[in-house]
């Protein structure tokens, strides 16, 4: 029982530490009550399946407390989720604690730290990708805590997280074995400075930070559809009505870009007639006055034909011998007329991509699981357009779920993009967390890349974040209008946008090394 309880106050822990209702400084206690637990059953008999029962419980806290709003869009979606990411946790920590049982404490703790940076990692690469609890998006809502991350990224606050954490649970185990609080007074002050340093650096950064770029004027739209009841019942000609309408109490000749967020125009525009289409027309009758702004807006685009040999693996079967891409876009439409599209690439899981087909789908079928949005395979693009102005002023476009991947965005700033634009629809998950939380993560963009971002989202929040993670002003939710502000450029690369996720790829490299070391030598007590 004291050991369920230990697992059941790591689940507290972590879970009141998330954005945007949390504190996250109990990130740097939330596992240590779960790593006494597994240190308390490591040499049982039944240790392994008593750790992963420990586990499983207080990752499941954790990502259920945290998540639970997927319910809002699909009950299955939230519970597939959360029982698959808990899982994936569980089985991570079980690892560590068979490496534990055959290793040195310090190299077992390397190895959790390492482990657990690989699955991170992991989650941001395979088809069932869902990090948003990868720990280092913890901060998100202190920012002023880490403006190092563009030199790191997110996995410099996992890092951070770990290293507290195991250097606490240490100190208990010493003290368990000694009852000298002599050792608990040097763990205090060591594990405080590891805590405030990196804080204080922070601190130093943002203050001695100073913006670049010239200033842009960017007028962002909010149309509040929802997405239930009204959004694809509604014609783009009504939307183009809509946006007219709301840009005209904002734009100014001074506007350089004006921002509508993911899939406004929801008609399934046919993709070889989008010069014509009402999205485009919209967008040229809106800027037709104005010679010095730009039009990038979502919209959602099909490509029919019959040609077999077209055949990627998203696309989709309409019926004998036709089938169809299905694109969530972005465009782009310039004074002059000239366009650009740009696909969505980062998709959500079951939603819009139907993860290792050739081995569910003879399971499953054609089953789709709604975590939120429209449910059908969507085809992507491999490189991460970037959309330029006449005078070279390039802003790379994330389309919703897009910004949640660090090193995935890195490739619009390696492709010169001045700032970044998100448009998103939040709307799927209501009026709870799930946006709020999608927000916040955006923040961490920004630092990364040191880019502003100008974020339209169709029912909110949208937001212009400077370049030190900061909302300079926001559109809360479910408020329909215009949010206009000025936001500034930049052409420099941060380390991190330059190397990507190197401290997760040096963790893959120890976390196999450790782990092979760890099976071939002899068992070896803590």
């Amino acid at each position: 029982m004291r050991n369920i309880i230990l697992s059941v106050i790591s689940g507290l822990l972590l879970a009141v530490s998330w954005p945007t209702y949390g504190f996250p400084l109990f990130l740097f206690f939330g596992f240590v009550p779960l790593l006494l637990a597994e240190h308390n059953v490591r040499n049982s008999k039944y240790s392994k399946s008593q750790v992963f029962g420990l586990a499983y419980l207080a990752f499941f806290i954790w990502n259920i407390i945290t998540t639970w709003w997927i319910y809002n869009s699909s009950a299955f979606g939230m519970w597939f989720a959360e029982l698959v990411n808990t899982l994936l946790m569980a089985l991570v920590f079980l690892i560590y604690h068979i490496v534990a049982k055959r290793t040195t404490f310090t190299i077992g703790s390397i190895f959790l730290a390492c482990i657990w940076m690989s699955f991170e990692y992991f989650h941001l690469q395979w088809q069932v990708s869902w990090p948003w609890l990868n720990l280092g998006n913890g901060f998100a809502g202190f920012t002023s805590w880490i403006q190092w991350y563009e030199y790191t990224g997110t996995f410099g606050g996992t890092l951070w997280v770990w290293i507290v954490n195991i250097g606490v649970f240490k100190s208990i185990v010493l003290f368990q074995e000694y009852k000298d609080k002599a050792i608990l007074y040097r763990s205090a002050i060591r594990n405080g400075l590891i805590i405030l340093l990196p804080i204080i650096i922070s601190l130093l950064i943002l203050k001695t930070y100073t913006e670049k770029g010239k200033d842009i004027e960017v007028v962002i739209l909010q149309p509040n559809i929802n997405p239930y009841t009204e959004k694809y019942n509604t014609t783009d000609k009504r939307i183009s009505v809509l946006l007219d309408s709301l840009t005209q109490n904002a734009i100014t000749q001074n506007t350089d870009f004006i921002i509508a967020p993911e899939t406004v125009f929801a008609d399934s525009n046919r993709l070889h007639n989008f010069p014509h289409s009402t999205a485009k027309k919209t967008a040229q009758k809106i800027i037709k006055a104005y010679p010095k702004t730009h039009f990038l807006s979502g919209i959602s685009l099909i490509d029919v034909f019959n040609d077999p040999s077209r055949i990627r693996p998203q696309t989709n079967i309409y019926k004998e011998n036709v089938f169809y891409d299905d694109y969530n876009s972005a465009f782009f439409v310039r004074p002059d007329g000239t366009d650009e599209l740009y696909h969505k690439s980062k998709l959500v899981v079951g939603v819009e991509n139907f993860p290792y087909q050739s081995v569910l789908k003879p399971i499953l079928g054609d089953v789709m699981i709604d975590l939120g949005g429209t449910v059908a395979k969507k085809t992507i693009q491999d490189d991460r357009e970037v959309f330029f102005t006449k005078d070279s002023i390039g802003v790379g476009t994330m389309i919703c779920y897009e910004s949640i991947y660090g090193e995935f965005s890195t490739g619009y700033v390696r492709n010169k993009a001045n700032f970044l634009a998100i448009i998103t629809n939040d709307a799927w998950w209501g009026n709870t967390q799930g946006h709020k939380q999608h927000l916040s993560y955006a923040k961490l963009r920004a630092i990364e890349m040191r880019r502003s971002i100008a974020r339209s989202a169709n029912t909110g929040i949208s937001a212009i974040i400077n370049q030190t993670g900061a909302i300079v002003s926001q559109l809360g939710y479910e408020k329909q209008g215009t949010l206009k502000g000025t936001l500034k450029t930049n052409d420099k690369i941060t380390f991190y946008a330059k190397v990507g996720n190197y401290l997760a790829r040096i963790s893959i490299f120890l976390s196999v090394f450790i782990f092979l070391f760890s099976v071939t030598r002899r068992k070896r007590k803590i």
